[in-house]
């Protein structure tokens, strides 16, 4: 941070909202943040939203959690300790639990909202000295199958692209993300690259006429859960009218007979009538990806939050694969990731499967590269992946998972089926809850609360979606007692007498990292510490010092298969796991709004944005409006087979008769009982384990009850109204 003043200053830091990686200028005055803007940098040129514009309103706020809470008992509500107690209490509970039943007995859940640093020593500490391979993320919600998909498809994880690829398009696709609500700035940039280049063609992918499909030159209204069938259609198409890259599909790809002769089979006729799209507008779309020399697809939760989610990112790829638009300028499949630094857990090992480096628990060599680098015992590392988000309360309710430990991530809101997660918590022996905010739906339910330093009040590192390493500036102190996440790690850690966890710094921890990311697939060997305060940021792989980083994977035409080669995985279109019938006619799907993000923690201190959307709403069609004797903002009633929730109804052409749309992001605190998740359904895919937040069956009706108290008056003060720490 560069000194104005004795009492003004100013500093750089990553947005701590998105995946889009927005590096802002913070101006800082008398120990707070003053005012935000964008900055020029890679990812945003200057550009921020709504969201990023109001930071300042989320750090010196009434709630932020200054000070250790903790419970005599759960008769007993939480009250603040000294650090000292609380993590006297958590390590010995910790160590009796694992003496008691076994490392295995303990997880980890943390989110893409942690640090890299935070991360790293998460994961040493649960993998390397605990012996367990329990710690999952947030992003298990939003990005697994995306990993998965790249995985399985090109060899490893990580967008093969780059955001200087929309200017550089012919033909944009967008599939299952609202990207002007979600990704602003990023849609922005499409928006300016149309304008200089009027060629340019958006295609958009939804169930919903959202904000992205409006600006649309072709909108496939596809229905909810048959994005396979709309890709399979797509690709026969472009098959039929000779659209084939078929040089490079046989030179750089694996595959490509057996999945020609899939696509020889497909009936496109079918396919258009499953996914609820006219022929005519598949063909057009066909046509123009054809046409394109260069085309550009982003996707999002709409095509990740699924059962088949995996295999429907699978084949979106299979489109870049058959037209060659893969591994150049202006091309391949690149995935809109939720949160600052969702990839840097991937990266660098936080999902159960994973180890640092793209390594996986249960490669042996992947395991003894670890084990060495981190001086443990051979075997330390168990052999077996752990459980994953939803399994993790699954364990907790039936006893099979004693304690839990959840860093800077609201699951009482966040994840599906939240009576099942609730009665889950109940169960667990112990509860620890790290984060900078309280009350939240899930700092209310644990045992232990520990106070963290918020985006402005340290110093960290993150990667963005397209892979991008960035350096974000400490710009004031944190109140009271509280601390950086990875100091907390390091500090049970110690109490628990373990080794390797004497970092003074960020850097340090940052340093001893990317030892472990040289020669792998994400190498950042050459991101030292000092290296990136200097420069900001580099795209890895980095491999040294002197290199400038990489800006698209894959150019030398070798995938990250063994052979070299990427893969044609043909998939056959398969239903949801929850299909509309006799009881539940209507398919709800969820999603986010502008002005919010995730579960309300830091949005809704905003008043602007507050203003937008107090509270929540479900979209309905105007023709089931007429039916149900629903007018505009009368409340409605939604059952699933997991819950009922009491809604105002948003009458609207924007969806089709026969779905519901739901914002995710209100939880018991602003509006109690009524959270989109208490309807979703907690059924996870085989392999990536990602719940299927997009698709569940519900019934409708007016209401007849009217609610207790607004949203606005919730916020505001009430009998939820926030818990007030003492502040050092």
């Amino acid at each position: 941070m560069q000194q104005l003043d004795h009492r003004a200053s100013y500093g750089e830091t990553i947005c701590p909202y998105c995946g889009v990686g927005c590096r802002l200028w913070a101006d800082v005055g008398y120990g707070k943040v003053l005012r935000v803007k964008g900055a020029e940098a890679p990812a945003n040129r200057g550009g921020i939203c709504a969201k990023g514009a109001t930071l300042d309103q989320t750090v010196d706020v009434h709630d932020r959690l200054a000070q250790p809470l903790m419970r005599r008992s759960r008769q007993h509500e939480l009250a603040p300790v000294s650090w000292d107690a609380a993590l006297d209490t958590l390590a010995r509970s910790l160590a009796e639990i694992i003496r008691d039943h076994g490392p295995d007995r303990v997880a980890f859940y943390g989110s893409g909202q942690l640090d890299s640093a935070a991360v790293y020593c998460a994961v040493k500490l649960f993998k390397g000295r605990l012996g367990t391979n329990n710690t999952d993320s947030n992003s298990r919600l939003c990005m697994a199958t995306a990993v998965a998909a790249y995985r399985s498809s090109l060899g490893s994880d990580g967008p093969p692209t780059c955001y200087d690829d929309i200017e550089l398009a012919d033909t944009v696709f967008i599939a299952g993300s609202n990207m002007a609500d979600a990704h602003p700035v990023t849609f922005d940039r499409i928006k300016a690259a149309r304008k200089t280049n009027p060629e340019l063609k958006l295609i958009v992918a939804d169930p919903r006429r959202t904000a992205t499909a409006e600006q649309a030159d072709l909108h496939l209204p596809v229905r909810p859960g048959t994005d396979i069938a709309l890709l399979n259609a797509l690709a026969c198409s472009i098959w039929q009218r000779g659209g084939t890259d078929e040089s490079f599909a046989r030179e750089h790809c694996r595959g490509f007979d057996d999945y020609a002769a899939a696509l020889a089979r497909l009936d496109i006729d079918r396919l258009c009538n499953e996914c609820g799209v006219v022929r005519d507008n598949v063909e057009r779309a066909a046509e123009w990806l054809d046409a394109s020399r260069r085309w550009l697809s982003f996707y999002c939760m709409g095509l990740g939050q699924s059962t088949v989610g995996m295999w429907k990112i699978n084949s979106l790829i299979n489109l870049h694969l058959l037209t060659g638009s893969i591994a150049k300028p202006g091309c391949g499949p690149f995935s809109l990731t939720g949160q600052p630094n969702a990839m840097g857990g991937r990266e660098i090992g936080l999902l159960t499967h994973q180890l640092p480096g793209y390594r996986f628990v249960d490669n042996p060599e992947h395991r003894a590269e670890v084990e060495r680098y981190w001086d443990a015992p051979p075997g330390t590392i168990s052999d077996k992946p752990g459980l994953t988000a939803v399994e993790m309360f699954r364990a907790l309710e039936t006893g099979r998972l004693k304690a839990i430990w959840i860093a800077a991530t609201n699951p009482a809101v966040s994840l599906p089926d939240l009576h099942h997660i609730r009665r889950a918590l109940a169960r667990a022996e112990l509860v620890v809850v790290q984060d900078a905010f309280h009350p939240t739906e899930t700092t209310r339910l644990a045992d232990i609360v520990l106070p963290t330093a918020s985006w402005a009040e340290r110093e960290w590192v993150s990667t963005n979606s397209e892979r991008m390493v960035a350096h974000s500036e400490k710009l004031v102190e944190p109140p009271g007692a509280a601390l950086p996440d990875w100091q907390i790690l390091c500090k049970a850690a110690q109490r628990l007498g373990l080794s390797g966890f004497d970092f003074n710094d960020a850097g340090k921890v940052w340093n001893e990292w990317i030892g472990l990311s040289a020669g792998r697939p994400c190498d950042m060997a050459g991101m030292s510490y000092a290296r990136l305060e200097q420069n900001k940021n580099f795209q890895w792989p980095c491999p040294r010092e002197d290199h400038p980083g990489t800006s698209r994977l894959y150019q030398d035409g070798r995938f990250a298969h063994g052979d070299g080669k990427a893969v044609f995985l043909f998939r056959s279109s398969l239903p949801p796991k929850e299909a509309a019938d006799h009881e539940f006619p209507l398919v709800l799907t969820t999603g986010r709004v502008y002005s919010h993000w995730h579960t309300l923690t830091r949005t809704a201190k905003s008043k602007q944005l507050w203003r937008r959307d107090s509270e929540p709403f479900v979209e309905l069609h105007p023709d089931l409006a007429e039916k149900l004797g629903v007018g505009d903002g009368e409340l409605v009633q939604i059952t699933s087979r997991r819950g009922t929730v009491q809604i105002k109804a948003a009458v609207t052409d924007r969806v089709p008769p026969d779905v519901l749309f739901l914002p995710m992001h209100w939880g018991d605190q602003f509006a109690p009982g009524n959270a989109a998740n208490y309807l979703t359904i907690s059924a996870i895919g085989r392999v990536a384990k990602q719940p299927e937040l997009k698709h569940c069956a519900v019934h409708v009706e007016k209401a007849h009850v009217q609610p207790e108290q607004s949203p606005a008056e919730l916020l505001h003060g009430s009998r939820l109204a926030p818990f007030r720490v003492m502040r050092k």
